[in-house]
C-alpha cells in the first residue's frame, strides 16, 4: 500500500509518519462500518469523535473503534496521531489494532475494554466499598503507562489530557492509557515542549500551560496528580459536602489538605477502612498533592511518583501548600525556572471541582483566560 498526499510540500517528519503508519492494518470503511454492525453500539462520545463496539471477522476478536469527526483538513493531525499510538507498547498503554483513512473518513481500531473507563468506574463505586488494593494498583499502573510516555516509548509523548475517562480498564482492571488526539510529541532528546496551541479538558489542565510565569511546558504537565485525587474524593457524595460548602465552587484540593492537616483525612473514607487501607489511602493523598503543585518544579517525575507508590508511607513528607488558587484570586509565587523573582497574575482554578464536566474541552493559547461558568 501507497499513501500519496495531494499536497507534495510536506515536512520530512511527517512523510515519516505516514509511512510508519502504513506498516499497521488499514481498514477500508465500508469494513469499518461492517465491523461495527453500521456504528449500532456506541461506547463513548469525546471532543475528537465517538467510540463503538466492533468486531474483527478474523480471530473474531472485540475491539472499540474511534470514529473521528469529518474533517476537510490533510489529515495530518490525525497521521500524528495514529503514529505515535502505533509505536507504543506497554501494558498500561491501549494497543492500537489498525486504522481507515479514507479522504474524510477517519477512524482507529484498537484493543476492547470490557471494565471501559475510569470515570464510569469511579461513578459506580461512589457508594460502593471500594477494594483499596484494587485502586492502589489502578493508581500504580497509570504511572507506569505516563512514565513510559514520557521516557521510553520512541517518540516521548506528553498526553495533555490524562483524565479518568481517556483510561480505560480490562478484564481484570488492569488501567490502560488511551485518547492520544491531544498527544504533543517531543524528539528523544527533548523534554521541553514549545506550546503554542494546546488543548485539554478543564480540570485537567496544568497552570504552565496557560501561562509561561509558572513555568515550562514539560512531561510534568500531565495533570496525574488530580486523577488520583478524583479517584479517592469521588467514592462518596458525602466527600464533596463534609466541608459544609453548599456549591460547586468549593476548591477540591484545599479541604482534602486542609483535612490532612488536622489528621482528619480519613473520615472523607468512612468508619469501615482498615488500618491497612488507611495506609494507602493517605500515600494515594499525598502522592496526588505533589503532584498538583503549582510550580511544576516541584511536582515529581512519573519514575518518582512510581518509586513514591511503591514505597513507605512514612517516607513521604506532607507536600507545601503551593497549590493552585480558588478562582478570581492572585497567585505569587517564586518559579524555579524563572529569572524573575516574583510573578503575580490572576488564573481561574483549573482543579476546581464540578465547574466544568468532563466533556468540555478548550482550545487555549498562552494569553487564554478560561472563565469557568458558574454552575
Amino acid at each position: 500500500m501507497i499513501v500519496r498526499a495531494k499536497n507534495a510540500r510536506k515536512s520530512d517528519w511527517n512523510v515519516a509518519n505516514i509511512e510508519e503508519v502504513i506498516m499497521l492494518k488499514h481498514y477500508s470503511y465500508a469494513r469499518v462500518k461492517k465491523m461495527t454492525n453500521s456504528f449500532a453500539n456506541a461506547l463513548g462520545k469525546g471532543g475528537f469523535g465517538t467510540v463503538y463496539k466492533g468486531k474483527l471477522s478474523e480471530g473474531n476478536q472485540d475491539v472499540a473503534v474511534k470514529i473521528l469527526k469529518e474533517s476537510k483538513g490533510n489529515g495530518e493531525e490525525f497521521i500524528n496521531e495514529v503514529a505515535s499510538m502505533s509505536r507504543t507498547s506497554h501494558v498500561n498503554i491501549v494497543s492500537l489494532l489498525g486504522f481507515c483513512y479514507e479522504r474524510n473518513k477517519r477512524a482507529i481500531i484498537y484493543e476492547f475494554m470490557p471494565n471501559r473507563s475510569l470515570d464510569k468506574f469511579i461513578s459506580e463505586h461512589m457508594s460502593a466499598k471500594m477494594e483499596w488494593e484494587k485502586l492502589y494498583n489502578i493508581a500504580l499502573g497509570i504511572a507506569r503507562g505516563l512514565e513510559y510516555l514520557h521516557n521510553r516509548c520512541v517518540s516521548r509523548i506528553v498526553h495533555f489530557d490524562i483524565k479518568p475517562q481517556n483510561i480505560l480498564m480490562d478484564k481484570d482492571f488492569c488501567p490502560k492509557i488511551a485518547d492520544f488526539g491531544l498527544a504533543k510529541l517531543c524528539k528523544n532528546k527533548e523534554s521541553i515542549i514549545s506550546m503554542l496551541d494546546a488543548r485539554g479538558t478543564a480540570g485537567y489542565i496544568a497552570p504552565e500551560v496557560f501561562s509561561k510565569n509558572f513555568g515550562v511546558v514539560s512531561h510534568k504537565s500531565d495533570v496525574y496528580g488530580m486523577v488520583v485525587l478524583e479517584m479517592i474524593g469521588a467514592r462518596n457524595i458525602e466527600t464533596f459536602q463534609h466541608s459544609g460548602s453548599n456549591n460547586s465552587s468549593m476548591y477540591f484540593p484545599d479541604w482534602i489538605y486542609k483535612d490532612l492537616e488536622r489528621e482528619e483525612i480519613m473520615k472523607i473514607f468512612g468508619d469501615q477502612i482498615t488500618e491497612e487501607e488507611e495506609k494507602i489511602a493517605r500515600k494515594l493523598v499525598l502522592v496526588g498533592l505533589w503532584c498538583i503543585q503549582t510550580n511544576p518544579a516541584r511536582r515529581p517525575a512519573m519514575i518518582k511518583v512510581i518509586e513514591m507508590l511503591e514505597g513507605s508511607l512514612e517516607a513521604l513528607e506532607l507536600p507545601p501548600k503551593h497549590l493552585l488558587c480558588l478562582a478570581g484570586t492572585t497567585v505569587q509565587e517564586t518559579s524555579e525556572d524563572s529569572n524573575d523573582e516574583t510573578s503575580g497574575f490572576s488564573y481561574p482554578s483549573q482543579f476546581e471541582r464540578g465547574t466544568l464536566s468532563g466533556e468540555d474541552t478548550l482550545r487555549i493559547s498562552a494569553e487564554y483566560i478560561v472563565e469557568c461558568p458558574s454552575s
